[in-house]
């Protein structure tokens, strides 16, 4: 029978409930066990259904990764995604000339910079950690609270923010822009509609173009599209536990995560003294509510939480069983669990995401400001 009915319940809402037909593969499953003569008799075979129905099952909870998230009010082109790259790289879009979006997002570490909070604006942090920029086009929204739409809204955020980048208003980033002589053509190009080209919208509509193909198929996905070898058996165990423990409940889709929002602390309290979501709704309901993170290359992208606080993934997987899920998983669980997001680990293209050449400045642009 489909794995998939034994944790979908009869509404279609992810169940935490043990998959009977993967007791043989979930490491430290606590379930009725066959004799060992049955067991022995049914093993080449067991092993070999499970692992189809495991992956076929996989299939239907994750889907499939695309090669772009796209946005029909943003239509991507080769020449608004080359501006955005550029764009993403440009220090000067920040008011010391010192900070740029990969500052923070830094591509050749998978899209993190590996601290608790990030260094902004005169060394400045904020008091949240900074997500991957990888897969984040396939998040329900942006930031950790979800106050931004979309990945063109998270572009002008922290060129804005005192603690970030520091820009004074949108007005000062666009003078910047236009008075770097490189940047007429290449907006003119990006966007050639016949008005002025050199806007904040524009410039956040070119980040967000590039932004939408910075996804990451791992081997994960070669097992999802059908190739049973992709994955070993232990990594194939892993994925039936993650499965079997209820993770599936929040990383789902695409992004193994990213779809949705969750209490921390859904089944057992977690002390924080962010407000989570509540800061963007004012409802009570969304105190402590975060958006759940994407797991895609997770092993790289730590450390954890909202708050940075957590720098081990083990330590992370183990808390988020028994906070959001109410199980305590064994030492061997975890490894368990680990093997397979360890295949989460993706690869995008060096060319397309290697720091570009800039436009060089013009004799109007204005000076860095270290205030």
């Amino acid at each position: 029978m489909s794995l998939l009915r034994c944790f979908v319940g009869p509404a279609g809402t992810l169940m935490a409930l043990p998959l009977l037909a993967l007791l043989a593969c979930g490491p430290g499953a606590d379930a009725p066990h066959a004799t060992d003569e049955a067991a022995q008799n049914q093993a080449p075979a067991s092993t070999k259904r499970d692992r189809e129905a495991i992956r076929e099952s996989a299939v239907a909870i994750f889907g499939t990764l695309p090669e772009e998230v796209t946005n029909p009010e943003n239509p991507s082109s080769k020449e608004k995604i080359k501006l955005g790259r550029m764009l993403y790289f440009d220090p000067r879009l920040s008011k010391n000339h010192d900070v740029s979006c990969n500052s923070c997002h830094a591509l050749d570490r998978y899209g993190v910079d590996g601290e608790p909070t990030s260094p902004g604006h005169q060394g400045q942090r904020g008091d949240r950690n900074s997500p991957t920029v990888y897969n984040a086009a396939l998040h329900v929204a942006q930031f950790w609270d979800g106050r931004a739409p979309d990945v063109e809204a998270q572009a002008k955020g922290p060129v804005l923010n005192p603690v970030e980048m520091a820009m004074p208003s949108e007005e000062a980033v666009v003078a910047v822009l236009r008075s770097i002589p490189g940047y007429r053509p290449l907006f003119a190009a990006a966007f050639p509609n016949g008005e002025e080209a050199i806007t904040y919208d524009n410039m956040a509509k070119a980040i967000g173009a590039f932004e939408r193909r910075l996804l990451t198929p791992s081997t994960f996905d070669a097992f999802l599209a059908g190739d049973k070898s992709a994955l070993t058996d232990a990594q194939v165990d892993g994925l039936a536990l993650f499965i079997e423990t209820g993770c599936v409940t929040c990383h789902m889709g695409p992004g193994v995560g990213g779809g949705l929002y969750r209490k921390l602390g859904l089944v057992k309290p977690y002390g924080t003294e962010d407000p989570g979501r509540f800061a963007v709704t004012q409802n009570e309901t969304d105190r402590g509510v975060f958006k759940v993170p994407s797991l895609r290359n997770i092993k790289q992208t730590g450390p954890y939480l909202h708050d940075g606080s957590i720098g081990d993934l083990g330590e992370m997987i183990r808390i988020m069983a028994e906070h959001q899920l109410g199980r305590e998983l064994t030492e061997s669980q975890v490894a368990s669990i680990r093997a397979f997001l360890a295949t989460l680990t993706g690869k995008v293209d060096p060319l397309y995401t290697a720091k570009p050449e800039l436009p060089e400045s013009g004799p109007d642009t204005p000076a860095p400001d270290p205030s």
